[in-house]
Parts: C-alpha cells; sequence; structure tokens
C-alpha cells in the first residue's frame, strides 16, 4: 500500500479504493507483542525439568501468576521447539484387575511399592525401593542402597510410617524381599495388609509401574549419582518436588501432599 501510494502519489483513500480494501485496515495497528518475558520462563522451566510437557508447564506458570490459557501456552511451547519427542504409544489392550480390589478412598489406604534399579557413574549397581500413595499420588519414600533384604525394607517402611502414618494395604510383586518372614511379620504386628500381584500380571501393581517411570524418566535419566549418599540426596529432592510442587492430571493438577493435607475433592481412578 505505501509502495503504492508513494509511486502514483495517491491518498490513502484512493489508493484503498483501486485495490478494493478497507481503509480501517491500513490503519490497524497488531496489538501482539512478541512475549519474550513469558518465553524464557517457559524455556528455564522446560530445561529444569526436562520431562514436562506444556500442560504441566501452563500449570506452573498460572501459580506464578502469569495471566496464560493452555492454547498460548501450547503455542508458544511448538514455536520454542520443546514438544517431547519420545514418549510411546499406548498399547490397546484391555487389563482385568482382581475383582475383590477396591480404589482407594483415602490417603493411606493403599499403597504401592517396587524397585528400580540403576548405577553409580563407576558402574555399581544400586537398587532403589519406590513407594505410592495410590489416593493422593504421595510418595512416602524413595530410598537407594547397593542391596536390598527383606529387613531393609521393613525399615524403610517403619521410617516412612512414622512419618505419614502407615497403610491399610500395601501392594506388592512377588520378589523374595516382599515374600519373606520379616515382611510378613512387620505388616502382621501393623495390622497392614499384603496384596500380591498375580505371577506374570505387572498390571496388578500398575501405580508402581507408572510411578517408577516418572522416577525413572524426571529423575534417574536426568542425573550422575557420584556416590550413594548422592543418589540418596538427588533421589530424595526429586520425592520432595514431585510430591510438593509437581503438579498430576490424575488428581486436578494439584500436588500430592495438598490430598494428604485433606485439599480438594478428586481422587485416583479405579484401580
Amino acid at each position: 500500500m505505501d509502495y503504492l501510494r508513494a509511486a502514483w502519489q495517491v491518498s490513502i483513500r484512493r489508493a484503498c479504493g483501486a485495490l478494493q480494501a478497507e481503509r480501517s485496515s491500513y490503519h490497524y495497528k497488531g496489538k501482539r507483542t512478541d512475549p519474550v518475558a513469558l518465553k524464557k520462563r517457559i524455556k528455564e522451566i522446560a530445561e529444569t525439568r526436562v520431562r514436562y510437557g506444556y500442560r504441566r508447564i501452563t500449570v506452573l506458570l498460572k501459580r506464578e501468576g502469569w495471566p496464560v490459557n493452555g492454547k498460548k501456552i501450547y503455542r508458544l511451547y511448538k514455536a520454542l521447539g520443546l514438544q517431547l519427542r519420545n514418549k510411546t504409544p499406548k498399547r490397546k489392550v484391555k487389563a482385568k484387575l482382581r475383582e475383590d480390589r477396591q480404589p482407594a478412598a483415602r490417603p493411606n489406604d493403599v499403597w504401592a511399592m517396587d524397585f528400580l534399579h540403576d548405577q553409580l557413574f563407576d558402574g555399581r549397581k544400586i537398587r532403589i525401593l519406590a513407594i505410592i500413595d495410590t489416593f493422593s499420588r504421595f510418595s512416602p519414600a524413595l530410598d537407594p542402597r547397593f542391596a536390598y533384604k527383606a529387613a531393609d525394607v521393613v525399615e524403610t517402611l517403619d521410617r516412612a510410617g512414622k512419618v505419614v502414618g502407615y497403610p491399610k494395604t500395601i501392594r506388592v510383586d512377588n520378589g523374595p524381599e516382599f515374600v519373606s518372614r520379616d515382611l510378613d511379620l512387620w505388616a502382621y504386628q501393623r495390622g497392614v495388609t499384603l496384596d500380591f500381584s498375580r505371577p506374570g500380571k505387572p498390571t496388578d501393581n500398575a501405580f508402581a509401574e507408572s510411578f517408577n517411570g516418572k522416577v525413572r524418566a524426571e529423575c534417574l535419566n536426568t542425573a550422575w549419582f557420584m556416590s550413594l549418599d548422592d543418589a540418596r540426596s538427588k533421589c530424595e529432592a526429586w520425592r520432595r518436588d514431585y510430591n510438593e510442587h509437581r503438579p498430576h492430571s490424575a488428581i486436578g493438577d494439584k500436588c500430592p501432599i495438598e490430598l494428604m493435607n485433606g485439599a480438594g475433592p478428586y481422587g485416583p481412578p479405579g484401580a
């Protein structure tokens, strides 16, 4: 338009008439500005929380007071090239759990626990006992050791129970540490029921499997462990962040600690 006016020395009215354009479109000034500060904050969150998608980043930004919505964050998230591309597709398999199981109705109704394996920087193997409350998604313990015996499992459970209370039921697989006399006696003395998975049915302990995936992706795969103490420190820091800050979509984007403290009506899906 400006080139036409300069070349033919005509007014805005005549130039718009020749091009059959509205004069209002010529005078319109775009109001959208480049949200530099918002882009910077999105990148900062994505760099420190590498497994967070745009939905969790949106939740964190809203907590910080940014006037944003999911559509805008999704647009900027894509423009910055931050999409997660290594998610595995969900298999279309229907898993049927035992009919006598009831979904947890409150915190400490049901815990689920399982082991993860990792190693230190020098190749020494470590095992990590991961425990999750199936109602609140709160993790009472994430405990690395070089080796685990039944007595070590009991020690970790007792330490967690003294802090947040003991569960009514714990879902476990049939590993030797879980079918031991030590754990059976501990459970009997504290009125805890041990709910064992059926052999070859990992979906019976799906909450533990899901939590293990988060620990693996967000903690173990993103850190080097220089020593066992270093592994304990980093796992505990991640556990605290997971419990107190990480939004969880299954509980209405709340943090697990909010449900442990009795905030919010959200509960887990039937399991």
